[in-house]
């Protein structure tokens, strides 16, 4: 079934699963795709100017034959470009006349806070957007925002799972105290693209108690924590997986604290470094030294990366 919605500080409703354009689609004619996830049920469609994908996201819409009402489109701020004018681009692809959502894609966008939020709640007030928010946002760059803001931020889009839940906690009550509803991308990387670690056995242990799959159980952890999900998958059955998060039982609260404690260590790159480190006691030889190095780094861009 469908996942519900939330009401976001402005008033309005916003799906709490996306189907996202990003990712491993990104530069590519994603119509079939984007047609597939509304056929199974999404009705919150993410794109970006950075993803090359909103002119197809407007084809797959209107070969849908649903009304504009029933979806939900988000995309995003990202050129170098006025927001307005980027906003006016975005519009004419996607063939629409306003966006539900639109974000600003990574703070470095904004060389001036106050001014070029200002644009938003502007492009707001026309009507070109029904709500708007920011994506990448650190919790210096939401108080920068929120100190001369007249319309808060409705939704942080950011990276979030079991692994950098620790250091996203200030962020996450922050976002909960000035009600901006915080959506997570890559939360699936955690099992995906960092198999083996610590998360692994609690969430598979879990997925066995629910009868689900560690997706699933992953998803379910996300909302656990208040917050929104946009995730995407070629194939329908994935789609369909994601969908039937709703409607499983809930995760425990052992089992969401399980998940917490396997992720507060760290995937297994960083693991496989302080292993290295304890053998060799920290020896200081320069060969050591750069391996280690490596591995921290290659790590990190392996994780990171989306």
């Amino acid at each position: 079934m469908p996942s519900g919605t939330v009401t976001l500080n402005d008033g309005n409703e916003f799906p709490l699963i996306a189907f996202g354009t990003g990712s491993t689609m990104k530069f590519k004619d994603v119509t079939d795709y984007v047609g597939q996830a509304i056929d199974n049920g999404f009705s919150h469609i993410d794109t970006a100017q950075h993803y090359q994908t909103e002119t197809y996201v407007g084809l797959a819409i209107k070969e849908s034959g649903l009304p504009r009402s029933s979806l939900y489109i988000t995309t995003k701020y990202s050129s170098g470009k006025s927001p307005r004018q980027s906003i006016q681009q975005s519009l004419n692809k996607i063939g629409l006349s306003y966006v539900d959502l639109y974000l600003v894609h990574f703070p470095a966008l904004f060389s001036d806070f106050e001014s070029g939020w200002q644009e938003f709640e502007k492009m707001k007030k026309d009507g070109l957007t029904r709500s708007i928010g920011v994506s990448n946002f650190t919790l210096e760059d939401l108080q920068k925002v929120l100190k001369t803001a007249v319309t808060k931020p409705a939704v942080n889009q950011i990276p979030f799972h079991p692994y950098n839940y620790a250091s996203h906690k200030a962020l996450l009550e922050y976002c909960a105290k000035h009600n901006i509803t915080v959506e997570a991308y890559g939360s699936l990387n955690s099992i995906t693209q960092n198999p083996g670690g610590p998360v692994d056995a609690v969430v598979n242990a879990a997925a066995k108690r629910l009868g689900a799959t560690p997706n699933q159980v992953i998803f379910s952890w996300v909302r656990s924590k208040g917050v929104a999900i946009v995730t995407t998958s070629r194939s329908k059955e994935r789609l369909q997986e994601y969908l039937a998060v709703d409607d499983l039982p809930p995760l425990t609260a052992e089992e969401i604290a399980a998940i917490d404690d396997a992720g507060a260590k760290g995937p297994p790159s960083q693991l496989v470094v302080a292993r290295l480190a304890m053998q060799h006691k920290f020896e200081r030889s320069s060969s050591l030294v750069m391996w280690l190095a490596i591995a921290i780094i290659f790590g990190f861009a392996t994780f990171f990366m989306f």
